[in-house]
């Protein structure tokens, strides 16, 4: 590339979603044209000032709060000092600096990679497609906080841990923000054995607890898909979670992940059969009150299609007689 070519390409085509690519070819004019990946994450880091402000509050939270208890250091507005400098001498200087550093080797090796697990986004390796998918289906934001991708680093997090023996499937993965996924690791002291057993149950006499297999269309770890018995238009579907939940109000994020990804397929599949399908109602009955006759959550997929009512405006405000025109 020439540097008419790469000029050109920095003032007018790039694309710019993040601060990244100016910072990598800075990296790299920096370091004669070539560097290692490593220095180029390093300097991204150095620019990224969602990383910036999570170990700033790192710094004024933790080791910062230690050190000033044991007058290692002192804090004035946003500045630390440290207690004594300016009365050693040089050579002492250089001999506390090699005191951490020794410090610093000793943890490493006892710890290992641990060091950093907070850190990490899972403990193992989750494919890129797996990921951008999570991230996809949670808008780029974070499904704790709600914060958007823009302003803070995203990671995709297990539901039930890997250690808990919880699966690589979509269905147990959300996108969580850096800040999020380290307080549920470190703070969260949910049982997560009793949550995994709780998918287990299943409640004797209920008619979706104890479907017959061979009504199942669909299924996935934590849900499955039937025909309606008593279908409103032709693809009518229930979309229903195995454990026995009364209503939608009552399922964990990993089984509203798994109904949400049997939703997705059905609907792509009625479509591909049937083109007369321009559109769907989807619907729940929570409680007595608003209708629910059977107490095991499920979701209602209806496929519509044009003319199938005289007037359709309103949709499922007509589950009020008289409230759905407006």
């Amino acid at each position: 590339m020439t540097y008419q070519e790469l000029e050109e390409y920095i003032s007018k085509k790039m694309k710019m979603s993040h601060v990244y690519q100016p910072v990598m070819i800075m990296t790299l004019l920096e370091h004669r044209g070539t560097c290692h990946q490593a220095d180029i994450a390093q300097a991204i880091l150095s620019n990224d000032i969602s990383q910036i402000d999570y170990y700033t509050s790192t710094t004024n939270k933790m080791v910062g709060q230690v050190l000033r208890k044991n007058g290692v250091v002192q804090k004035e507005g946003k500045t630390y000092a440290l207690n004594g400098f300016d009365s050693f001498s040089e050579l002492q200087v250089q001999k506390l600096k090699q005191l951490c550093q020794q410090r610093l080797i000793e943890f490493m090796e006892s710890r290992g990679d641990s060091v950093w697990s907070h850190r990490k986004k899972s403990s193992g390796y989750i494919s890129g497609t797996d990921k951008y998918e999570v991230l996809k289906r949670a808008k780029f934001h974070c499904e704790l906080c709600g914060i958007s991708a823009q302003d803070k680093a995203l990671e995709v997090d297990h539901i039930i841990p890997r250690s808990c023996c919880g699966s690589d499937d979509l269905t147990n993965l959300q996108a969580l923000c850096y800040s999020c996924n380290s307080m549920k690791q470190n703070k969260d002291d949910t049982d997560f054995r009793k949550v995994r057993e709780s998918y287990d149950h299943r409640e004797l006499g209920c008619l979706f607890c104890e479907i017959p297999q061979d009504r199942i269309i669909a299924s996935n770890n934590l849900g499955y898909v039937i025909r309606d018995g008593f279908p409103v238009t032709d693809g009518h579907t229930l979309i229903i979670p195995k454990r026995h939940a009364m209503t939608y109000f009552d399922l964990g994020q990993a089984e509203i992940n798994s109904l949400n990804q049997l939703l997705h397929q059905r609907k792509e599949a009625l479509q591909a059969d049937d083109s007369s399908i321009t559109g769907f109602n989807i619907g729940m009955n929570c409680g007595e009150d608003a209708g629910q006759t059977i107490f095991h959550c499920h979701i209602h997929l209806i496929p519509r299609r044009k003319g199938d009512v005289e007037k359709p405006k309103g949709g499922v405000r007509h589950t009020i007689p008289g409230k759905g025109a407006y």
